[in-house]
């Protein structure tokens, strides 16, 4: 028996006037999802423990069988370790976004936040405005590190973790009430907010109609983590496939192995039918009995608001990830246990992540059940089935037993 996640990030949604009164995820054109619900479970499962913040971060754990009350240590860590950075005991890590602030001829903190990725930018184009900044405000203290797109790290040695806004959650607010206290981590914000602002880069991408990429933004401050194995917990060999430094730091942290699919880039434009194909070459032919398959697209056309492009997200992983999995793994004669779903939804209207239970679809090849539902938050929740704990999920997808 083999077993795969898709999960597509933040594909959960609140009904919408302009859809209906249905959601980006029930208004898609999913053919695969709704043929495969009619011969599986679905139901709804909550990811966020009570009283934690609604993040990738808790969440994906959550799904990956972690409790996050046991083993989440913040954020940023876990993507310092995707990146091969070698924290210390002391050390505290920040994510350090490049976000696009208005420019407003206003002082700093009367900014507002316009864009978290800025227009997701390029890694390349991210490498060249790091350096820029951090050959003026790096040293042994502040060291930084490139990680994917728009998501970086800072390393504070002997640090302090501070509780820092998310630029995902502010976006159109000013930004002053939600600056760092500190006043070392605010000078370097402001900093390369005065050098960025009139990079040449910033320049160019401003006048080929992109959104600079024109300062620093610290959040997610954590320490070391430390998890448990995945396969001595449940036995099974597995393998992450994501874009993005978060997901690929959980493998680290629990052993698994990573597997870089070229073109993949969190974004939505990114290489759709590598990540299947990789997922069904690492379980058909390379001795995987577990694959993770994690798209990013649906989470950032919600943080951009974007109910089309939501919508389009959701298409492409039912067509272009899902389908081709399914027909890899039917033409391979294996049997496999397929679990779909989000880790959090990202409501179109709050363009934010909530802590709100989410649909989730569990298909058996070899026991195909017999319904008349279709996968989406409304008929997941009429469906009576709930998983209480996202972190029993693995128990569940492996045994059939969720406590």
């Amino acid at each position: 028996m083999k077993y795969v996640v898709v999960l597509g990030d933040g594909m959960a949604d609140w009904p919408l006037e302009t859809l209906g009164g249905g959601t980006p995820l029930s208004a898609a054109r999913t053919p695969v999802m709704d043929a495969l619900a009619k011969k599986s479970e679905i139901g709804m499962v909550a990811t966020i423990p009570e009283g934690m913040a609604p993040g990738s971060d808790t969440a994906n754990l959550s799904v990956m069988g972690y409790d996050p009350k046991k083993y989440y240590t913040g954020r940023s860590p876990l993507e310092a370790l995707s990146i091969g950075v070698d924290m210390k005991d002391t050390d505290v890590v920040y994510r350090c976004n490049l976000v696009t602030l208005s420019e407003d001829a206003v002082p700093y903190e009367e900014q507002r936040i316009l864009d978290h990725s800025s227009d997701e930018i390029s890694t390349e184009d991210a490498q060249i405005l790091l350096d820029a900044v951090c050959k003026e405000i790096a040293d042994e203290t502040y060291r930084f590190y490139t990680g994917t797109s728009y998501r970086h790290c800072m390393i504070w040695d002997q640090g302090k973790v501070l509780e820092l806004t998310p630029p995902h959650d502010i976006l159109t607010k000013k930004i002053g009430p939600y600056l760092p206290e500190d006043k070392i981590l605010r000078h370097m914000q402001e900093r390369s907010y005065e050098i960025l602002k009139e990079h040449p880069l910033n320049l160019k991408r401003k006048a080929e109609g992109l959104r600079p990429a024109n300062s620093f933004w610290f959040w997610g401050a954590g320490t070391r983590p430390s998890l448990a194995s995945f396969e001595e917990i449940y036995h099974k060999k597995g393998v992450m496939i994501s874009a993005v430094d978060l997901l690929k730091g959980i493998a680290v942290g629990a052993g698994m192995d990573r597997i870089i699919v070229e073109g993949a880039n969190g974004g939505l434009h990114t290489n759709y039918e590598g990540k299947a194909k990789a997922a069904v070459d690492a379980l058909v032919n390379k001795g995987y009995d577990f694959a993770y398959i994690h798209v990013e697209a649906p989470d950032e056309m919600g943080h951009q608001g974007s109910t089309e492009k939501k919508i389009q997200a959701i298409e492409y992983l039912d067509e272009r990830v899902i389908r081709l999995v399914k027909e890899g793994l039917d033409a391979s004669g294996e049997e496999y246990r397929m679990l779909i779903l989000p880790d959090h939804p990202t409501p179109i209207k709050v363009r934010t992540h909530v802590a709100e239970p989410v649909p989730y679809l569990l298909y058996d090849s070899s026991a195909p059940e017999d319904h008349s539902w279709s996968y989406n938050e409304k008929e997941a929740a009429e469906s009576g089935n709930r998983i209480a704990h996202g972190w029993d999920l693995m128990r569940y997808l492996f045994t059939g037993q969720a406590g």
